[in-house]
């Protein structure tokens, strides 16, 4: 796998991307924290930018299937380096509308951008290495995260606003160019567009009717996502109950070093153990480590929490990324990818909202086992759901 030049552009370009993200998410406070005075208002326009992904991913779907998703990847690309300049015209004239028309621009971009590379991975290795990549990849998405938010936090502390876009246009461009190097086999895409065989966005549902594993694999996402959604509340309000700022630090290292091992273990685990029966114990586990937020008044209880959250998303993702790409039919992989990333988006959204009404009402203890409750008994049924339908637990 190490070999093959198309992974290291897969992964390199999703780290620099990264970079360029982080450097913008940066700014992009940075600039709101001096024009915008409403936390509320905030993030009111961080949700618009996230709602128009939403709107634009049925059409993004069908045009990925539809088209070579190199040209795709690479469009995409084109677009990001052009909004980078709308952000300029932003700071320029002090301008908060620019800003949202900026991030519109961002979102859309990145909708087309995430499901073409989800849809490529299966293309460039072999079924047996797509566990490892799919690590690899998460990995290097979270090393992104870690290294852009500390560089760019740095950075703004002795440049002007403007540079940590400069960089976010350095970053993008260089994706721009490593992607025309990138050489995929698409002589199916290019039959299927002559004869102007595009599909609906909408022939995704019935297909996840035909196949159970990846509609159950869909709905048990909402598992890590009612733990990550509502992440940077759940760190803010420990740190208030403890009274300690540095325990927000402590924890998302903790986080972050254990979804890399997650990343990293998950094709040794792969080794041992089926695609089916890796999601559904990491799905038990989490739904246990959720519970144990019940005890979260006791420090080191959270640090080890956060730890294992950490190693078990770190393994979760990239099998259900593996059982998506191996059970869907391929023909409908960037419809199929792009109604996964909308479905992701509106959940977050409704697990921050939600869990900030928990919080005010209950506390972090019950709020936490009330989750770990759901996602438990979500589990257990789906177990039971395929078991009724006679199929294995331990699917490939």
């Amino acid at each position: 796998m190490w070999r093959n030049r198309n992974v290291w552009i897969v992964l390199i370009g999703e780290f620099v991307v990264g970079l360029g993200l982080w450097a913008g998410i940066i700014g992009n406070l940075a600039f709101m924290s001096e024009f915008v005075a409403s936390d509320f208002h905030k993030s009111v326009i961080l949700a618009i930018g996230m709602l128009a992904g939403v709107i634009v991913a049925p059409l993004a779907g069908k045009i990925i299937d539809a088209s070579s998703k190199k040209k795709v990847l690479i469009g995409s690309s084109i677009a990001r380096v052009i909004t980078v300049f709308v952000m300029f015209a932003a700071i320029a004239f002090d301008s908060v509308l620019l800003m949202i028309v900026f991030l519109i621009l961002l979102q859309i971009a990145a909708t087309f951008f995430m499901p073409a590379i989800q849809s490529i991975i299966p293309k460039i290795v072999d079924k047996k290495d797509l566990l490892s990549l799919n690590g690899w990849h998460m990995n290097a998405r979270t090393l992104s995260r870690i290294v852009g938010a500390a560089a760019a936090g740095l950075f703004i502390a002795y440049v002007d606003l403007i540079w940590l876009y400069v960089v976010s246009l350095i970053m993008y461009a260089v994706v721009l160019v490593t992607l025309f190097f990138l050489h995929i086999d698409e002589s199916t895409v290019e039959s299927k567009t002559k004869k102007k065989e595009s599909g609906s966005f909408k022939e995704v549902l019935p297909v996840l009717k035909q196949y159970p594993v990846v509609l159950v694999t869909l709905v048990l996402i909402v598992v890590p996502i009612l733990f990550l959604g509502s992440f940077n509340l759940m760190i803010m309000k420990i740190a208030q109950m403890h009274n300690s700022t540095s325990i927000s630090g402590l924890l998302y290292t903790v986080e972050g070093v254990g979804f890399m091992l997650g990343a990293i273990a998950v094709k040794y685990l792969g080794i041992r153990m089926k695609t089916g029966t890796m999601m559904f114990s990491l799905a038990l586990l989490i739904g246990v480590l959720q519970s144990l937020l019940f005890f979260s008044t006791i420090e080191i209880m959270n640090v080890v929490i956060f730890a294992v959250f950490g190693f078990a998303v770190g393994c979760f993702f990239p099998t259900t990324m593996t059982i998506f790409q191996k059970q869907m039919p391929t023909e409908y992989h960037g419809r199929f990818f792009a109604f996964r990333n909308m479905i992701d988006q509106t959940l977050f959204q409704l697990v921050l909202l939600s869990t900030g009404a928990l919080l005010d009402w209950f506390g972090l203890p019950i709020t936490g086992l009330a989750f770990g409750l759901f996602s438990l008994m979500l589990t257990i049924f789906f177990m039971l759901y395929l078991k009724s339908k006679k199929y294995s637990l331990a699917f490939e």
